[in-house]
């Protein structure tokens, strides 16, 4: 862990019944000083939206060769990158070389933060895709925000329902490819 981060804890309630993930995890997670809220519980949701055996977080934000999560199968190959924020579109090529599926999740304006991959070389960019949020839904989750936390996650038809501390928000997961 990093000097200086702050750490948080998820008791999460995991329920992904498009994808037949029920699971009852605690995350301890580590926010970097230089990391906001926003980009944390970021990070936190791509974690359960991606869950998977093998899955876990990353260095933190000071690492190059690593994204925000990962998954490796059980001979350590790595098996998903999964940005989060915005990444830059030398980062998305690397990991799409690195990993056979390659996600960004944001907590920003998506067009915003695809319009500077326009035109780079991102390999495989038509299998790299860009999951957000409806504007405001992170903004929100990030006001019901503890140092331990108490969270439901449902997804059900691309739809998320998430009970944090108490709060009940619900967001589509929108996706867009990079292509």
């Amino acid at each position: 862990m990093a000097a200086g981060a702050t750490i948080y804890t998820f008791a999460v309630q995991l329920a992904d019944i498009d994808r037949g993930v029920y699971e009852d995890v605690t995350l301890r997670v580590a926010r970097h000083p230089s990391e906001t809220d926003a980009f944390m519980l970021t990070r936190v949701l791509a974690y359960c939206l991606e869950f998977d055996e093998g899955i876990v977080f990353g260095e933190g934000i000071s690492a190059t060769d690593e994204p925000a999560v990962i998954v490796r199968d059980q001979t350590g190959k790595l098996t998903a990158w999964i940005e989060v924020g915005a990444p830059d579109a030398a980062r998305l090529h690397f990991g799409s070389m690195q990993a056979a599926r390659t996600v960004v999740y944001t907590h920003r304006d998506p067009a915003k933060v695809a319009a500077p991959w326009a035109g780079k070389r991102i390999h495989r960019a038509d299998d790299v895709l860009l999951y957000s949020f409806d504007m405001g839904f992170i903004d929100r989750a990030v006001g019901a925000l503890e140092r331990r936390n108490s969270m439901t996650l449902s997804i059900t038809e691309r739809r998320m329902y998430l009970e944090l501390n108490g709060i009940t928000l619900e967001s589509p997961i929108h996706e867009q490819p990079v292509a």
